[in-house]
């Protein structure tokens, strides 16, 4: 499975920085992704995970931007190596945004795509690139307190999921392309099985997965 962790670009407005009630809508599975960093070359899967915010920024104005004629929340992204070891970046988050470890069952195989429709606090923190251009950055994720929990705003975009073992050619299609060059890039793109349709549901529990 795709989604399973085991233990072992253009113009844009970016989210100010602060700590946000969040929603997780999209889950993009990246396949097998080389990147070339000081120690060499190192080919990890990658999943990409998505949220949309909600909230006022530090002037009152809502986070929201205008889209295809549409007012939607601004959304805020971050790629992880799919791995529940220890050390991962992944699991890490994951711990904080339950509000406690996984067992040893539980970290042997997580389902990622679990994560579609679960509500966290998000800390946002921006950076300056290179190019001089201001990036987002999720720099940590926390439960959502339970006073907030049945006030909880309901969700805007539609919750997407994209599986390179079960691939939904219809929400590859909808990708930006960027996006879509980067998971074609991938070795399992070329030996993907025929596609099907791409389920997902909401979550309501005090644990949000």
């Amino acid at each position: 499975m795709g989604f399973i962790a085991k233990e072992s670009g253009g113009n844009f407005k970016p989210v100010p920085p602060g700590a946000y009630v969040a929603r997780c809508y999209q889950v993009i599975d990246l396949g097998t992704q080389t990147s070339d960093g000081q120690y060499g070359k190192k080919a990890e899967h990658k999943v990409r995970l998505s949220w949309e915010l909600f909230g006022e920024d530090d002037d009152g104005q809502p986070l929201t931007v205008s889209y295809d004629g549409k007012t939607m929340p601004m959304t805020v992204s971050k790629s992880y190596t799919v791995s529940l070891h220890e050390k991962a970046s992944l699991r890490k988050d994951l711990v904080a945004w339950r509000g406690r470890n996984f067992s040893e069952e539980e970290a042997k195989a997580f389902d990622v795509s679990k994560l579609l429709g679960a509500y966290a606090l998000i800390n946002v923190t921006n950076s300056v690139g290179n190019n001089g251009k201001t990036y987002a950055n999720v720099a940590g994720l926390s439960p959502l307190p339970k006073p907030l929990q049945a006030t909880k705003p309901a969700g805007v975009h539609a919750l997407v999921q994209f599986d390179l073992d079960k691939p939904d050619m219809a929400v590859f299609e909808a990708l930006p392309t960027w996006l879509q060059d980067q998971i074609k890039a991938a070795p399992e793109w070329s030996r993907k099985p025929m596609p099907e349709p791409a389920l997902a549901g909401d979550m309501d529990d005090d644990i949000p997965f």
